[in-house]
């Protein structure tokens, strides 16, 4: 049956896969020719017009991606001439009658919408993941239709402009605008195509013989000056690495990197402009270790994004994870040259296990690859699981395979797919080759399907006290009966030091070799150096001893994983939070690696407000800051010293602490070692007004006259209201999300929440908990991908309540417009608040 003879589906809303497989069986060789006009007044409509240019093997209907009312389309033109498409749940379609056998061209002249435009006052910017592109422009919304693109832009005078593709005109118009041209692109998906135009700066340097473009809109110039050439030789470094890894030149000519004031994301990888959140680049003076180390990783991901998603593309979203899987395990690799003081193997542990297990341990767990029948589904699939979990499952195919043939086998899926697109089972089939190690099987466990194993020691003595065995019993929590493959170390720790022992585990249970014969063990630790994943229950012994002495063991490595891994019997319940507060508090004052000491600072200060309850915190807070004012004024460097300022920050209660806390944002006193800087003095007047402090509404106003940057001074006027201490500003302040309008700044929105959800305010803020989870479908439909999590968390981020925990569980059973996967959102983002509450 020919194509054009086929059955056509019903054209439902967004895109299917159904119609997404339609289209590219259909479609090749296609081409956008867009130009925008963007207005200055942001109440005027971007007006564009687009030539579509495809072939076709026989005539057939082709469906256009427009979800805009029909006034939006002004006129419509194919090869044949003027037509009127048909309008069906978001889509335009031209029938096969308009269409021929060879070249086509279809030309819409249209209103763009500005749901994806984020458009500002003195700035815009496109965000079209994983399928908004449709919003802006009629055009086939799915990442195997991949095009080049050519574009020209109209814009307001003083306004410059940077694309995927190198500007090739710039005419200064005499109507007081600016009209500017760029080069076609190479095939790339809707969802890589960009542009950002308004005023911004623009710094340029030179590397390895390749220019480098910085565009930004801070005022700072010391700030900018301390941090350009770091952020530019981290971009050349990342490059470097990245072409002699995958024997693979950067294929996408120019290389832009463009600063965003309050980006929804860390960076996105559009192919020759990333775009980043300017406050992950450009650090203050102060930045800790960790956010040095955070900056490099996310110039390494986007950067390895150029080849693992820009130049392969997953052919259907269900696989978006690994781009990410890819770009996350290579910024690993990546980042090591430039820091050789850190210990790595400690830096992939802290950035990856924590934030896994907090959605794997949770009843809201999901697979790393899941199904996905619709786009509009796609932002869901988005989260720690496929951001930090899949690197370690990346780790452990390598562990399989080996470094080298890892590495050849991606070279080989990359050459095979370069400027197309690739699935997971393309690449398991490849790498399948190079092990006699089932992979498939190995992916079921790890890839296709949800949650994590749990493992417990049982450690056998003789009447001597020497082992006689240790084993790991691995069980799935799910009842499926499933096992993860996977190599991990067991650290027994004894007294004359600590022994590492491999173990390759491949069944419910495992015995250890090379135990037997050992002394007593202090403390058996069955992920002793990080590689192993899973809820690693400690036996009793392991538990009291680490707890009482966890600063006695001598590698940072084994501290780190101790951590993760009492944090996980915590929340098990097999440790009391005031006992793990206790021993945190002990421990993290002779920590000497910085990673630890933020880590366990982290925890003491989630211990302080999740599992606590407010009487407690009163109790212990007197004790709680004079340890942190004791450990800023030890503190060795300036990183560490903000580590505990923040910490102290965040938890400070009594009066004292605030009074000396307040006179440091007058600049009556400083911080010995920590210069403060203008976001930093933003976050203590916030942090001051949200616990009421006397004059809080004079150092909210002061702080705002204060604020020099027009971009942080706006964020912090619309956050004003969610720290008031009126209740009925409050709810005002939560009632405007209602409309869409004011929920476009999302990192606004989400700051907002918080304040309105911080822990002091619980008693108030009950009221909006179910409110806002009621609005939790529109706010996946109206907003970017990781919005719907961080709405949710936000929202239940200062809940402890067995009220609040029923408010939740009574919406999940109530509210039928819950698809699995925001249930497993609500789930998983709700997981402290259950524990606190049980």
């Amino acid at each position: 049956m020919s194509l054009a003879a086929a059955p056509m589906a019903e054209v439902e809303s967004g895109v299917s896969e159904t119609l997404a497989r339609e289209r590219a069986a259909a479609i090749r060789d296609l081409r956008y020719e867009l130009s925008f006009v963007v207005p200055a007044p942001r109440s005027e409509r971007v007006q564009g017009r687009v030539v579509i240019r495809f072939t076709l093997a026989a005539p057939h209907r082709v469906v256009l991606d427009f979800p805009q009312p029909p006034a939006s389309v002004r006129a419509v033109h194919t090869s044949r001439g003027p037509i009127t498409p048909a309008r069906q749940n978001g889509h335009l379609i031209v029938s096969a009658a308009d269409t021929r056998a060879g070249e086509n061209e279809i030309t819409i002249e249209f209103t763009a919408g500005d749901e994806s435009l984020n458009r500002n006052d003195e700035f815009l910017y496109t965000l079209f993941v994983p399928a908004r592109a449709q919003y802006a422009f009629p055009c086939f919304d799915q990442p195997d239709l991949k095009a080049r693109y050519r574009l020209s832009l109209e814009v307001p005078a003083g306004w410059i402009a940077v694309a995927n593709g190198a500007e090739t005109a710039h005419d200064e118009r005499a109507a007081g605008g600016t009209r500017l041209q760029f080069a076609e692109t190479q095939p790339l998906p809707t969802y890589l195509f960009a542009f950002v135009t308004g005023k911004f700066n623009v710094e340029t340097a030179v590397r390895n013989g390749r220019e480098l473009r910085m565009f930004h809109r801070e005022t700072d110039a010391a700030k900018v000056a301390r941090n350009r050439e770091a952020i530019f030789d981290q971009h050349a470094a990342a490059l470097e690495w990245l072409e002699q890894y995958t024997a693979i030149p950067y294929s996408f000519g120019k290389f832009d990197l463009v600063l965003i004031p309050s980006f929804q994301f860390s960076g996105m990888e559009h192919a020759g402009a990333i775009l980043y959140n300017a406050s992950s680049l450009l650090l203050d003076e102060s930045a800790t270790q960790t956010q040095k180390l955070d900056r490099a990783s996310v110039i390494a991901h986007e950067t390895s994004h150029m080849w693992f998603g820009d130049l392969v593309t997953m052919r259907w979203f269900n696989d978006v994870w690994m781009k990410e899987v890819f770009a996350n395990f290579m910024a690993a690799k990546i980042v090591n040259p430039s820091f050789p003081e850190l210990n790595h193997q400690l830096r992939f542990l802290m950035t990856h296990y924590p934030a896994a297990y907090q959605v794997d341990r949770t009843e809201g767990t999901n697979p790393i690859r899941q199904s996905l029948a619709n786009l509009s589904d796609a932002g869901q699939l988005y989260g720690p699981i496929i951001y930090q979990k899949a690197p370690i499952v990346m780790r452990q195919l390598e562990l399989i395979l080996g470094e080298d043939r890892l590495r050849d086998g991606l070279r080989e899926y990359l050459k095979r797919h370069a400027f197309g697109n690739a699935t997971w089972v393309d690449l398991v089939r490849l790498l399948d080759e190079r092990t006699p190690q089932n992979l498939s099987a190995w992916s079921r466990a790890w890839v296709e399907e949800r949650g994590r194993p749990r493992f417990e020691t049982v450690v056998r003595l003789d009447a001597q006290g020497r082992v006689t065995s240790v084993t790991l019993r691995a069980t799935d929590p799910l009842g499926r009966g499933l096992v993860w493959p996977q190599k991990l170390s067991v650290a027994v720790g004894i007294e004359s030091g600590t022994r590492l022992l491999p173990v390759d585990v491949s069944r419910a249970s495992t015995l250890v070799t090379g135990a037997a014969g050992l002394d007593r063990p202090r403390f058996v630790l069955p992920n002793g150096e990080g590689l192993g994943y899973g809820l690693f229950v400690l036996d009793a012994g392991s538990l009291d001893y680490l707890l009482a002495h966890i600063e006695d063991v001598p590698d940072a490595l084994t501290r780190g994983s101790a951590w993760v891994t009492l944090w996980d019997n915590m929340l098990e319940k097999r440790v009391t939070p005031a006992r793990f507060f206790d021993a945190a508090s002990r421990a993290v004052i002779g920590e000497t690696d910085e990673q630890n000491a933020e880590r366990v600072l982290g925890y003491l200060v989630r211990t302080f407000w999740r599992f606590m309850s407010p009487d407690e915190r009163l109790t212990r807070s007197a004790a709680l800051e004079a340890m942190l004012r004791n450990g800023l004024q030890r503190a060795s460097s300036m990183s560490l010293k903000a580590a505990w300022f923040n910490a102290l920050r965040d938890t400070a209660l009594g009066p004292s602490s605030l009074e000396w806390l307040e006179r440091v944002w007058r600049r009556d006193e400083t911080v010995p070692g920590l210069p403060l800087a203008e976001p930093d003095e933003i976050t203590l007047a916030q942090e001051l007004a949200v616990r009421d402090v006397p004059h809080a509404d004079a150092i909210l106003r002061e702080q705002l006259a204060r604020t020099q940057n027009p971009d942080r001074k706006a964020r912090f006027a619309f956050v004003l209201p969610a720290l008031s201490g009126d209740p009925s500003v409050r709810q005002a302040a939560f009632a405007r999300f209602r409309d869409v309008e004011n929920r476009r700044r999302e990192p606004w929105v989400v700051e907002s929440l918080r304040y309105l959800n911080h822990p002091l305010r619980e008693r108030s803020a009950i009221e909006f908990v179910r409110p806002a989870l009621d609005m939790l479908p529109e706010i996946q439909r109206t907003g970017d991908i990781f919005f719907p999590t961080r709405w949710t968390e936000s929202v239940l981020y200062g809940h402890r309540s067995a009220e609040a925990a029923s408010i939740v569980r009574g919406a999940l059973a109530s509210n039928p417009r819950y698809s699995q996967r925001l249930r497993w959102t609500i789930l998983a983002a709700a997981d402290d608040l259950f524990r606190a509450a049980d």
